[in-house]
C-alpha cells in the first residue's frame, strides 16, 4: 500500500472507504433524490414536455467537463484539496437549484452543482488506483459501489417522502446539507498521492496527456464500453419518471419502489462481481455484463414499441439493464486505468467525461424525441446496450 493509506480492517480504514463510497455516489445522490419530483417541478415551473429532462442533461454536461479540470489538478496538487473545493462548489449549486424560479435557472444551477460533484467521482477512483492494481482495484470498486448504492436505493424513496410533506425545493436544501457534511468528512482523509508522484498540470501538458490517452487503444475500448452503456443508463433515468408516473399512472412512491428495486439488482451484481473478478478476470465479467445490457435493452425497446405486457414487462426489462452496471462499470474503469502508468487523475477524469458525456447525450435524446410514450427511452437503451457489447467483445479479442 502507498504511504498514507489507513491499514485494512482498522476503524480509520473503514472510515476512509465509507467517505470514498459517498464520493463515488455523488452523481446518484444529486439526481436520484429529486427524480420523483420531476413531474411536480415541471408543473410548478411551467416547463413544457421534455424540458426538465434537461436538468439531467445539463447536470451530466457539467459532470463530464468538470472531471477534465479536477483530474489534472489533482495530479499536480494531490487529491484531498481539490476534493474539498469540488464539494463546496456542489453545495453552492444545490442552493441555487433550491432558489430557482424557472426551468432555465434550475438547469443552469444543475450545471454548477455537477461541476463540483464531478470532483468526487473522478478523484475517488484515482485514489483507489493510487493504491491498488487492476483486478484488486476492480474488486474494491465493486465493493464500494455496493455500499454507495444505498444512496440511489434510498434516494427516490426519501425524495418522495420529502415531496409528500414539503415542496420540491426542500429536496435541494437536503443536498446542501449532504454536501457540507461530506466536505467536512473529506478533510479527515489521508493524502494518497505523495509529492514525488505528482506531475505538472499546465494547459499544454494537460492537453497532450489527454491526446495520448485517446491514442491508447486499450484505454479507449474500455471507455467506449462505459460510454455506450451510460447513454442507456441515463436514458433510463430520464425516461422512467414520465413513463411510469405519467404514461402508466403510477404514484411517485411506487415509482421510487421500482427504482429502488433496480438499485438492489445493481448491488447484487456488484457483490457477485467482487467475488468472481479475481478468479475470472475483468474482461470476462465485462463481456457478461455488456451481453446482459444488450439483451435487456432490446427487450425494453420491444415492450416500449409494442406495449406488450405494459408496465409489468417494461419495469423488469429496465431493471435488468440497470443491474448490469454492477458488471460493467468497475471492470471497465479498472481495465482502463490499468492501461496507464502516470497521470491517473487525468485518465480517471477522461473516463468520467466520456461516461457522463454519453449519459448527457442519452438523457437529452429522450427529451428531444419525447412523444409521451416510453419508446424513445427504449430505443436508446437498446442501441446503447449493443454498442457496449461491441466494445467489450473487442476488448475480449484484444
Amino acid at each position: 500500500m502507498t504511504a498514507g493509506m489507513p491499514p485494512g480492517g482498522t476503524r480509520q480504514g473503514l472510515w476512509f472507504l465509507a467517505v470514498l463510497s459517498v464520493l463515488l455516489g455523488f452523481a446518484s445522490i444529486s439526481t436520484d433524490l429529486y427524480l420523483p419530483a420531476l413531474p411536480a417541478m415541471a408543473s410548478a415551473l411551467g416547463a413544457g414536455e421534455g424540458m426538465l429532462e434537461w436538468t439531467i442533461s445539463g447536470y451530466l454536461a457539467g459532470f463530464a467537463f468538470g472531471q477534465l479540470f479536477w483530474g489534472p489538478l489533482s495530479d499536480r496538487c494531490g487529491r484531498r484539496r481539490p476534493l474539498v473545493a469540488g464539494v463546496l462548489v456542489f453545495v453552492i449549486g444545490s442552493g441555487g437549484c433550491a432558489l430557482s424560479t424557472d426551468a432555465w435557472q434550475i438547469i443552469g444551477w444543475r450545471v454548477v452543482q455537477a461541476l463540483g460533484a464531478s470532483a468526487g467521482v473522478a478523484l475517488a477512483r484515482a485514489m483507489i488506483r493510487d493504491l491498488h492494481e487492476r483486478d484488486e482495484a476492480a474488486r474494491l470498486l465493486s465493493t464500494l459501489l455496493t455500499v454507495m448504492a444505498a444512496a440511489p436505493l434510498l434516494g427516490p424513496t426519501i425524495g418522495a417522502q420529502i415531496l409528500q410533506y414539503a415542496s420540491w425545493q426542500a429536496i435541494f436544501w437536503t443536498l446542501v446539507a449532504i454536501g457540507l457534511l461530506t466536505a467536512a468528512a473529506v478533510t479527515t482523509l489521508p493524502e494518497t498521492l505523495p509529492p514525488e508522484r505528482r506531475v505538472a498540470a499546465a494547459p499544454g501538458p494537460v492537453m497532450a496527456g489527454y491526446r495520448d490517452l485517446l491514442r491508447n487503444r486499450g484505454f479507449v475500448a474500455y471507455a467506449v464500453a462505459i460510454g455506450f452503456f451510460y447513454a442507456g443508463v441515463f436514458a433510463n433515468v430520464a425516461g422512467t419518471p414520465f413513463a411510469y408516473i405519467d404514461y402508466y399512472g403510477l404514484s411517485p412512491q411506487l415509482y421510487a419502489a421500482l427504482f429502488a428495486a433496480t438499485v438492489a439488482g445493481l448491488m447484487v451484481a456488484n457483490i457477485v462481481n467482487a467475488r468472481l473478478v479475481t478468479r475470472l478476470g475483468t474482461t470476462r465479467m465485462l463481456v457478461a455484463g455488456a451481453s446482459g445490457a444488450a439483451a435487456s435493452g432490446f427487450a425494453t425497446a420491444l415492450v416500449a414499441a409494442t406495449g406488450w405486457g405494459g408496465i409489468y414487462a417494461l419495469a423488469p426489462a429496465a431493471f435488468l439493464f440497470g443491474s448490469m452496471n454492477g458488471f460493467i462499470l468497475a471492470n471497465a474503469v479498472a481495465g482502463a486505468l490499468s492501461s496507464v502508468t502516470t497521470r491517473t487523475g487525468a485518465a480517471s477524469a477522461l473516463i468520467g467525461a466520456i461516461q457522463y458525456g454519453s449519459g448527457m447525450a442519452g438523457s437529452a435524446l429522450v427529451g428531444v424525441f419525447a412523444d409521451g410514450t416510453p419508446w424513445p427511452m427504449g430505443a436508446i437503451m437498446a442501441l446503447a446496450g449493443i454498442g457496449s457489447l461491441a466494445a467489450a467483445l473487442r476488448i475480449g479479442r484484444g
